[in-house]
């Protein structure tokens, strides 16, 4: 299969409805990849052949973001915990209940700055909007907060690859192999890092909360 032929076949604005959706349904609470499909569109924006405007991957990116959000946010206000319970149910491994808890800690103690924040952490994306729901921030506030952060998300993002992927090709074609695996190594460990560190916070607040269960379970007896 010719993938050229391929990639030139798709129409843009399946790209652009393709990343819409994606990242609307992982803004809902449901484990997909957002960041990969946009780092993947933004890519392809790069080649002249295929007419993949960045700036229209940019704008999609923002309004499944916010939409997303939107719906998380108002699924999450009318049924809460039943939501999580299905999430938990479906996607153990993504949506567990020690995930669930670490989230609503944050935005607990952070409020509409974990709603901004929370765009760039894949964890905190995907449960933004129906935590802050269930918790019941105020919609306006939530709002700006998300509108702001998927804007800044989605365009820094897009800028970001779309400008290393238009720099790539001189890059390779001055045979520069080695500094491009240098910055494609450190990007991949500082996002191993930063998982891992996030992945031990999780485990840390789960400890604390079975350890302020037993105690509470020994001042009851």
């Amino acid at each position: 299969m010719n993938i050229d032929a391929l990639l030139i076949s798709v129409s843009p604005v399946v790209v652009y409805v393709l990343v819409a959706l994606v990242i609307g349904l992982e803004s809902m609470g449901i484990p997909l990849p957002g960041e990969v499909i946009l780092v993947s569109a933004a890519l392809l924006a790069t080649r002249q052949d295929l007419d993949i405007s960045a700036v229209w991957i940019a704008a999609a990116a923002t309004g499944g973001a916010i939409v997303g959000d939107t719906i998380g946010y108002l699924a999450g206000r009318h049924w809460g915990e039943r939501m999580f319970d299905v999430l938990g149910r479906r996607f153990p491994k993504h949506a567990g209940p020690d995930r669930l808890a670490f989230t609503e800690h944050v935005f607990a103690r952070y409020g509409v700055w974990a709603v901004f924040f929370g765009r760039f952490v894949a964890l905190l994306r995907m449960f933004a909007g129906p935590v802050a729901g269930a918790l019941h921030m105020p919609y306006p506030r939530f709002l700006a907060a998300n509108a702001l952060g998927g804007f800044v998300w989605a365009s820094g993002t897009t800028a970001a690859v779309y400008t290393m992927g238009t720099r790539a090709e001189q890059w390779l074609h001055e045979s520069s192999w080695i500094g491009l695996a240098v910055a494609v190594g450190a990007g991949i460990a500082a996002s191993t890092v930063f998982r891992r560190r996030l992945e031990r916070a999780v485990v840390r607040h789960a400890a604390e909360r079975m350890s302020r269960s037993d105690q509470l379970s020994a001042v009851d007896s």
